[in-house]
Protein backbone atom coordinates (compact mmCIF):
# COMPACT_ATOMS: atom_id res chain seq x y z
CA UNK A 1 0.00 0.00 0.00
CA UNK A 2 1.41 3.72 -0.45
CA UNK A 3 1.82 6.16 2.71
CA UNK A 4 -0.72 7.93 2.18
CA UNK A 5 0.24 11.00 3.49
CA UNK A 6 3.41 11.36 1.28
CA UNK A 7 1.75 10.39 -1.85
CA UNK A 8 0.69 13.35 -3.83
CA UNK A 9 -1.64 11.18 -5.74
CA UNK A 10 -3.90 10.79 -2.73
CA UNK A 11 -4.96 15.01 -2.60
CA UNK A 12 -8.40 15.58 -1.79
CA UNK A 13 -10.07 18.51 -3.82
CA UNK A 14 -12.73 20.37 -4.96
CA UNK A 15 -12.82 18.60 -8.21
CA UNK A 16 -12.32 15.08 -7.43
CA UNK A 17 -14.45 14.92 -4.23
CA UNK A 18 -17.85 15.04 -6.58
CA UNK A 19 -16.04 12.73 -8.38
CA UNK A 20 -14.80 10.06 -5.78
CA UNK A 21 -17.57 7.58 -5.49
CA UNK A 22 -15.47 4.85 -4.23
CA UNK A 23 -13.58 6.12 -0.88
CA UNK A 24 -15.77 6.16 2.34
CA UNK A 25 -15.94 10.03 3.09
CA UNK A 26 -14.92 11.27 6.80
CA UNK A 27 -16.38 14.12 7.87
CA UNK A 28 -16.64 16.21 11.15
CA UNK A 29 -20.17 15.49 12.70
CA UNK A 30 -22.23 16.12 16.03
CA UNK A 31 -22.88 13.60 18.12
CA UNK A 32 -26.78 14.09 17.41
CA UNK A 33 -26.13 13.19 14.25
CA UNK A 34 -27.70 16.32 13.17
CA UNK A 35 -25.83 16.51 9.61
CA UNK A 36 -27.12 20.29 8.90
CA UNK A 37 -24.30 22.29 7.41
CA UNK A 38 -20.43 21.41 5.93
CA UNK A 39 -19.58 18.54 5.20
CA UNK A 40 -21.61 16.47 7.48
CA UNK A 41 -24.65 18.12 5.33
CA UNK A 42 -22.91 16.72 2.07
CA UNK A 43 -22.38 13.89 3.48
CA UNK A 44 -25.96 13.27 4.17
CA UNK A 45 -26.93 14.82 0.88
CA UNK A 46 -24.52 12.52 -1.04
CA UNK A 47 -23.15 9.83 0.85
CA UNK A 48 -25.89 8.63 3.20
CA UNK A 49 -24.80 10.05 6.64
CA UNK A 50 -28.23 9.30 8.84
CA UNK A 51 -29.72 11.75 10.98
CA UNK A 52 -29.52 10.96 14.19
CA UNK A 53 -26.20 8.97 13.90
CA UNK A 54 -22.75 11.21 15.31
CA UNK A 55 -20.23 8.58 14.59
CA UNK A 56 -19.27 5.79 13.21
CA UNK A 57 -19.88 4.37 9.11
CA UNK A 58 -23.24 5.31 7.59
CA UNK A 59 -23.90 4.93 3.85
CA UNK A 60 -20.53 5.71 1.91
CA UNK A 61 -19.18 8.03 4.92
CA UNK A 62 -17.99 8.15 8.74
CA UNK A 63 -18.40 10.47 11.21
CA UNK A 64 -16.26 11.66 13.79
CA UNK A 65 -17.45 13.51 15.63
CA UNK A 66 -16.10 17.54 16.30
CA UNK A 67 -19.22 19.14 18.41
CA UNK A 68 -21.67 17.64 21.50
CA UNK A 69 -25.42 16.56 21.50
CA UNK A 70 -25.74 20.53 21.76
CA UNK A 71 -23.51 21.53 19.20
CA UNK A 72 -20.75 23.12 21.38
CA UNK A 73 -17.66 21.85 20.02
CA UNK A 74 -15.80 19.23 22.00
CA UNK A 75 -12.36 19.17 23.65
CA UNK A 76 -9.23 18.16 21.69
CA UNK A 77 -9.07 14.85 23.94
CA UNK A 78 -12.53 13.95 23.01
CA UNK A 79 -12.01 14.22 19.20
CA UNK A 80 -8.68 12.46 19.88
CA UNK A 81 -10.33 9.66 21.06
CA UNK A 82 -12.59 9.14 18.40
CA UNK A 83 -9.97 9.60 15.68
CA UNK A 84 -8.72 6.73 17.22
CA UNK A 85 -11.59 4.74 17.16
CA UNK A 86 -12.01 5.76 13.65
CA UNK A 87 -8.11 4.98 12.85
CA UNK A 88 -8.72 1.60 14.41
CA UNK A 89 -11.62 0.68 11.97
CA UNK A 90 -10.23 2.01 8.68
CA UNK A 91 -7.06 -0.28 10.24
CA UNK A 92 -10.23 -3.26 10.20
CA UNK A 93 -11.22 -2.61 6.90
CA UNK A 94 -8.07 -2.66 4.65
CA UNK A 95 -10.26 -3.14 2.02
CA UNK A 96 -12.06 0.42 1.98
CA UNK A 97 -10.03 3.64 1.18
CA UNK A 98 -11.37 6.66 3.52
CA UNK A 99 -11.50 10.32 2.37
CA UNK A 100 -11.07 12.56 5.00
CA UNK A 101 -11.59 16.32 5.25
CA UNK A 102 -10.13 18.47 7.53
CA UNK A 103 -12.41 17.51 10.69
CA UNK A 104 -12.62 19.96 13.05
CA UNK A 105 -11.12 23.05 11.14
CA UNK A 106 -14.32 24.61 9.80
CA UNK A 107 -17.41 24.53 12.39
CA UNK A 108 -15.31 23.11 15.42
CA UNK A 109 -12.77 25.96 14.96
CA UNK A 110 -10.12 23.81 15.59
CA UNK A 111 -6.85 24.62 13.32
CA UNK A 112 -4.90 21.79 11.13
CA UNK A 113 -2.12 22.24 13.70
CA UNK A 114 -4.23 21.33 16.23
CA UNK A 115 -6.09 18.30 14.66
CA UNK A 116 -3.46 16.58 11.93
CA UNK A 117 -1.23 15.23 14.65
CA UNK A 118 -4.03 13.23 15.83
CA UNK A 119 -3.33 11.33 11.90
CA UNK A 120 -0.21 11.25 12.22
CA UNK A 121 -0.52 7.35 12.55
CA UNK A 122 -3.49 7.23 10.13
CA UNK A 123 -3.11 4.12 8.17
CA UNK A 124 -2.51 3.85 4.35
CA UNK A 125 -5.75 3.80 3.25
CA UNK A 126 -6.79 6.78 4.76
CA UNK A 127 -6.66 10.01 1.97
CA UNK A 128 -5.56 12.87 3.95
CA UNK A 129 -6.22 16.76 3.15
CA UNK A 130 -3.59 18.77 2.25
CA UNK A 131 -4.29 21.02 5.28
CA UNK A 132 -3.43 18.02 7.03
CA UNK A 133 -0.34 16.87 5.19
CA UNK A 134 1.26 20.25 5.42
CA UNK A 135 1.17 20.05 9.07
CA UNK A 136 2.70 16.55 9.15
CA UNK A 137 4.97 16.87 6.60
CA UNK A 138 6.21 19.84 8.03
CA UNK A 139 6.56 18.71 11.32
CA UNK A 140 8.52 15.57 9.81
CA UNK A 141 10.63 18.07 8.24
CA UNK A 142 11.66 19.66 11.54
CA UNK A 143 12.33 16.58 13.14
CA UNK A 144 14.66 15.19 10.21
CA UNK A 145 16.74 18.51 10.93
CA UNK A 146 16.75 17.85 14.19
CA UNK A 147 17.99 14.67 14.58
CA UNK A 148 20.62 15.16 11.21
Amino acid sequence: MRDSIHDPSNTLTEANLSEAADPVFVFGSNQAGRHGKGAALWAKQHRGAIHGQGEGLQGNSYGIPTKDTRIRTLPLEDIAQAVERFKAFAREHAELSFQLTPIGCGLAGYTPQQIAPMFRDAPANVLVPDEFKAVLEGANEAKTSTTG
